[in-house]
């Protein structure tokens, strides 16, 4: 393909992603199609001879997009939105293609210093103080790995990459039972081990880390001949929102000398707000936090904002220098290579200066507001509904329902019915080891209306159950 070829299918596939958006409401919100019914549609092996692009945007259109499940979709109220605002589009557009390698300043010195800016507004937007600084990672999972590992480095007094952790004392990290899977996840990659991620008990309408469990857990650990690394902590849990006390994380993490880390990777977005911060109110006491602009900000996925109290210890743990990494230059500079897992790095930070640049903080702080706004007023128009009942109230536009009686097996069958129906997109989770049906609000475009026909699907479909 000429770049003059790639001008002219640019245009066609600009008109046809306005095409899309301006119609997605006409789509079901879930794919429909059923296992292998895509796969079946690809050849076995890859061809000899090439295809014209016409033929290729025909085939796109008929194979790819009836087995895409619509994230842009205004309806989309299952897990959390991974966004993507036109201008974000629009500048990761751009950046695919000049298309850098931004491991290193000398590599692209325009994504570093944007980096470090972009990062810096998006600090004052949540209202964190000056003493953080942070770095743009592909998502919370690769922040919480980082954190992970600095919390196992500093508790073995930075010898663990280099000795490793055979016989060293055994490490234990602390988090609610309500946290994400990425922190399993990361205390299996940074050798760990799941046995010694201690998971303590909430309590309390916010299903909160019990302070007094996690001391206690502390304590017999420290008698036990283990060495406690770090607290994890959570404010809008994946699950239904839970969000644990931070001051009383801070507290206990002071007095015993442990790293924390916060995972804020869906409710931090709205601390762009400042009535909804007293949700992380002890933030500030953290070592580090993480949210995600692609959850709710609007940026094209993917973008983890990861802020730092002392990013040195998270140096300590990451960098490594060999000589073609090193940058010769005057002045002070920073290499974001040394801050994250992977070496690679995209231009994540054009995206946040076109998002920020084009809505305006005021102008994302109204979309917060409302998807609260309506998620709540949905929220209590089903609550007056005979035969629903609201099991967990709303946490920012999050809470949890089901019919009133209903069995496991009865609530995923409505979820199920829901989800085939088309219109909206739902999704179950279990609260006290009850199934219950989740509903959360955040895509970017969403309005009113859309709330409208959420509760008449539910209200319709479960008539007919």
């Amino acid at each position: 393909m000429s770049w003059d070829d790639f001008a002219k299918h640019a245009k066609d596939a600009a008109d046809w992603g306005a095409a899309y958006h301006k119609t997605i409401r006409d789509r079901p919100v879930r794919a429909q199609t059923a296992p292998g019914e895509i796969a079946a549609q690809l050849a076995d092996g890859p061809p000899e001879d090439g295809t014209d692009l016409g033929t290729l945007m025909q085939d796109f259109e008929d194979i790819v997009m009836p087995g895409i499940t619509h994230w842009q979709h205004p309806r989309f109220f299952a897990y959390f939105s991974s966004n993507a605002a036109p201008a974000s589009v629009l500048a990761e557009f751009l950046a695919s293609i000049i298309a850098p390698q931004c491991m290193l300043w000398q590599t692209s010195p325009a994504a570093t210093e944007m980096e470090t800016r972009m990062m810096d507004w998006l600090r004052q937007g949540l209202g964190l103080s000056a003493v953080f600084q942070g770095v743009i990672q592909d998502s919370a999972s690769s922040a919480t790995l980082a954190a992970v590992l600095t919390m196992r480095e500093r508790a073995l007094a930075w010898s663990g990459n280099q000795e490793g952790l055979a016989g060293q004392a055994t490490l234990r990290i602390y988090c609610s039972d309500q946290v994400h899977s990425s922190i399993d996840r990361a205390i299996w990659i940074a050798g760990i081990g799941q046995d010694n991620l201690v998971k303590i008990p909430t309590k309390g309408p916010m299903k909160a880390m019990d302070p007094d469990a996690l001391q206690a857990a502390i304590t017999a650990d420290r008698a036990a001949g283990h060495r406690p690394a770090g607290i994890i902590a959570a404010t809008g849990a994946t699950g239904m929102g839970a969000c644990d006390d931070m001051q009383a994380v801070a507290a206990i993490a002071r007095a015993e000398d442990l790293y924390t880390h916060l995972d804020a990777a869906w409710a931090g977005t709205a601390m762009i707000c400042p009535e909804f911060r007293t949700l992380w109110d002890g933030a500030e006491q953290f070592d580090s936090i993480v949210f995600n602009p692609h959850k709710w900000l609007g940026a094209q996925f993917d973008c983890a904002a990861h802020f730092l109290r002392d990013p040195d210890q998270l140096r300590q743990t990451l960098a490594i220098r060999p000589e073609y990494l090193k940058t010769h230059a005057q002045g002070d500079i920073i290499d974001y290579s040394e801050w994250s897992v992977p070496l690679g790095r995209r231009f994540r930070a054009l995206k946040l200066w076109f998002l920020m640049r084009h809505y305006g903080m005021d102008g994302l702080r109204t979309r917060i507001r409302n998807h609260v706004k309506w998620s709540v007023a949905l929220c209590e128009r089903l609550r007056a509904v005979p035969g629903f009942e609201i099991v967990t109230d709303p946490i920012l536009s999050l809470w949890t329902f089901k019919q009133v009686g209903a069995s496991d097996d009865q609530t995923q069958m409505l979820v199920d019915a829901i989800n085939d129906d088309g219109r909206i997109y739902l999704t179950q989770t279990l609260v006290d080891g009850v199934k219950v049906i989740r509903f959360t609000a955040g895509q970017f475009d969403c309005e009113e209306r859309d709330f409208d026909t959420a509760f008449d699907t539910i209200t319709e479909i479960a008539a007919r159950a």
